[in-house]
Order: structure tokens, then C-alpha cells, then sequence
């Protein structure tokens, strides 16, 4: 049986005038336009075109079809992500601790302000999740928190800081996710981070105790 052949999801070239960048914005602006209209399952190139007010042949200068247009918004998310764990996680001028109390404020109230962006995301990731692109983007963020968990705990074993790092990852998106799938107020959104910090910082000081 013949494998199902990925789409191409990376960019077919990067704009190096202003006038290509300020095209590919408004593409991109149009796609999110778009997607928060229509939704995944509807979303076209040329929808897109059309809400962007270019030509279809202009899309498909930078993208060759919607996977790679979805996957350039779910990139530069992943990005933003990672910048912000980058930010604060490598403060070393700051205890392990309070940086993870820092990461769960801040990663809380950005799943808040972007949940209706991540759940169409979300829609469309079978487009793809699998591909290569999408890993190497992701494991960038992988790696910053394993530095972290080691410089935190630098006498656990890579067993026990894999499964210590992969907890809070899996802990920050899931109750993330729940938490933003209805409007919060900036009270709900900072008494939530507290008691989910307390409990993640009490995890923490655990596993430094024992090691």
C-alpha cells in the first residue's frame, strides 16, 4: 500500500524587500482573519486571497497550499512561546522557583488571551503535526526546559529529570487548555496561576530535597 504523501508545509521563499514582507503580512493577517471566521475545515487559499485583496498566484508565491499557510500561524505561536519561555527561564539572576512561578502567570494568561486562536489551530494540526518542520519547531522549546530542570536539579538522574520536565510541560498545557475554554477575568486568571505555581514549586523543592 503507497504511503499518503505529507503536504509541503514549508514557505516557498522569505520576502527580502519591505514591499514582500508587508505582502506576506497581510497575508497572514488575512489568514487569521479567516480561520477565526470559517474555521479549519473551510479554510482556503483562496479565501485567504480574497480577505488579503491579492491574487491567488500571489499566495502561492510564499505558500504553496493552506498547510503551509496554517503552519506559518501555528509556527510563529510556537515561537512566541518559546521566547517567552526563554525569557524567563534563563534568568539565572533568579531562583529556579520563582522563574517557574514567572512561567505558569505568564504562560496562563497567554493561553487566555489566545485560546480562540489555539483552538482553530488545534483543528487544523492533522494538516501538519507530523511533519518534520513541526517537530524541529517544538523540540527548540523541549530543550530550554530541560536546561532548566537540570540547572534546577542538578543532582537528578536524566530518568528522573526527563519525567520532572515532561509533568510540568504536560501539567502547563493541559489545565492551560481547560482553563482558557471560557472568558477569565484577570482575578480568575492570577488566583489560578498562584495555586497552580504553589503546587508545581512544591513539586520542585520535593525532587530538589531528595536529591
Amino acid at each position: 500500500m503507497t504511503a499518503r504523501r505529507r503536504p509541503q508545509i514549508a514557505s516557498r521563499k522569505a520576502p527580502k524587500q519591505a514591499r514582500s514582507n508587508d505582502l506576506v503580512a497581510a497575508i497572514l493577517e488575512a489568514a487569521v482573519q479567516v480561520l477565526a471566521a470559517e474555521g479549519a475545515q473551510r479554510f482556503t487559499t483562496t479565501r485567504v486571497a480574497e480577505r488579503a485583496g491579492v491574487s491567488v498566484g500571489s499566495v502561492y508565491q510564499y505558500f504553496p497550499n493552506k498547510a503551509a499557510i496554517l503552519f506559518r500561524l501555528q509556527s510563529d505561536e510556537w515561537q512566541q512561546t518559546a521566547a517567552m519561555l526563554t525569557e524567563i527561564l534563563v534568568d539565572r539572576d533568579t531562583p529556579p522557583p520563582e522563574r517557574l512561578r514567572r512561567l505558569v502567570h505568564a504562560f496562563l494568561r497567554s493561553e487566555c488571551e489566545e485560546a480562540a486562536m489555539r483552538i482553530a489551530l488545534h483543528d487544523a494540526a492533522p494538516l501538519y503535526r507530523d511533519a518534520p518542520e513541526a517537530h524541529a519547531v517544538k523540540a527548540g522549546s523541549e530543550r530550554i526546559v530541560a536546561d532548566f530542570m537540570r540547572e534546577a536539579l542538578p543532582q537528578a538522574s536524566d530518568a528522573e529529570l526527563e519525567l520532572a520536565a515532561d509533568l510540568i510541560k504536560t501539567t502547563l498545557n493541559a489545565v492551560g487548555s481547560r482553563f482558557s475554554e471560557r472568558p477569565r477575568t484577570e482575578a480568575e486568571i492570577v488566583a489560578y496561576a498562584d495555586a497552580m505555581a504553589d503546587m508545581l514549586c512544591a513539586y520542585l523543592d520535593v525532587l530538589a530535597r531528595r536529591g
